[in-house]
């Protein structure tokens, strides 16, 4: 948590309780439900949490925002940024029922008011968002396509409406058909080892009005 509150000295204290409660809340259903591998729940705050608020550092969701989290998995970067972004509303969904469930109880421990979780697919999400955000769920050629025509296309943030999508590595070839992609080294924002290959992908996706 000692990170958290270094990187975000502004946290209320509203917030801070809900981050603190994370750890717990995790342990204790990754037991039941495996959402979070073995060797990762120990570096829950780092690994998971951290890497999910790397967003927040190239972006200031402005309030009402509508953001997509496609592939949540346990809940990121869904869950942490919708901590962050309280007047944003977040819409969380997987194809696996038993991790949204882990979301649902989450997100109802922490009592976060701002987000939805769906279990189904993201095509059939329903709605417009400024933002689609994920975790490397697959390649991004398969990811636009799924998720291209749920962007609003009027833009109110400083980033154009589009993905934000988190991923490591040499992203080159798989970017070949992005050339508006925009890349940011997470190790520009956090210093610590594990971020020296992660990125932020930004693709802005222009939909007609």
């Amino acid at each position: 948590m000692d990170k958290i509150t270094s990187y975000f000295p502004e946290l209320t204290e509203q917030q801070i309780q809900q981050f603190t409660q994370l750890e717990q809340l995790y342990k204790t259903w990754n037991a039941q439900i495996n959402v979070i591998s073995r060797k990762d729940i120990d570096a829950l705050y780092v690994r998971h949490v951290l890497h999910s608020l790397a967003i927040a550092k190239i972006i200031h969701f402005k309030d009402k925002s509508r953001v997509l989290d496609v592939g949540t998995g346990g809940g990121f970067p869904g869950i942490p940024l919708a901590i962050l972004f309280p007047k944003v509303k977040f819409v969380l969904v997987d194809s696996i029922g038993k991790k949204i469930k882990v979301v649902n109880e989450i997100s109802e421990a922490i009592q976060l008011e701002n987000l939805t979780a769906i279990h189904g697919r993201a095509e059939k999400v329903k709605g417009e968002f400024d933002f689609v955000v994920s975790r490397a769920v697959t390649k991004m050629d398969d990811f636009y396509k799924w998720i291209r025509k749920k962007i609003a296309p009027k833009h109110k943030n400083t980033l154009r409406n589009g993905i934000l999508y988190l991923k490591g590595g040499d992203l080159t070839e798989e970017l070949t058909h992005f050339p508006k992609a925009k890349l940011y080294n997470i190790i520009e924002f956090f210093k610590e080892d594990f971020f020296e290959t992660k990125k932020i992908v930004h693709i802005p996706i222009k939909n007609r009005l």
